[in-house]
């Protein structure tokens, strides 16, 4: 029987996505997601927050590279990942990574649309200059 490798998160990005393009033209793109978790002890509330390395390929990683941001909450399934390098010293590091194959956004809708800079969300611009291609009289221009 083969084993199972599954990991579900709900967390905050740690930073913007970091996207990277490979030779290929394939895409990679790479955030901290932090979780946390609240407990008692000695009658205190105390908070516990745990960081995990996500990376996601091709597809996926042009979705997250449009629509995730700093501090904003997802869903995210995938499995670990355990790759070793070597540091500039020659020194064998090794990183234990969560590469998904799934995510969700949380939160409200308008928490991803994508804003043109001055906070209006580009979906209100487009509907905007659609209402404003309409004349009075209700007819459309062509």
């Amino acid at each position: 029987m083969s084993g199972i490798n599954k990991v579900i998160l709900v967390g905050h990005l740690g930073k913007d996505p970091e996207v990277r393009h490979l030779e290929g033209g394939v895409t990679v793109a790479s955030f901290p997601l932090a979780t946390s978790e609240t407990f008692n002890k000695d009658g205190k509330r105390v908070e516990q927050t745990e960081w995990h390395n996500i990376v996601l390929w091709r597809g996926l990683a042009e979705v997250a590279s449009k629509y995730l941001q700093k501090g904003k909450l997802v869903y995210i399934e995938g499995k670990l990942r355990t790759r070793s390098f070597e540091d500039k010293e020659k020194v064998k590091k090794y990183v234990t990574e969560v590469v998904a194959e799934n995510f969700t956004m949380l939160g409200r809708k308008s928490d991803f649309e994508p804003t043109n800079g001055n906070g209006a969300t580009i979906a209100n611009k487009i509907e905007d200059d659609f209402s404003s291609a309409i004349d009075e009289s209700g007819d459309l221009p062509f």
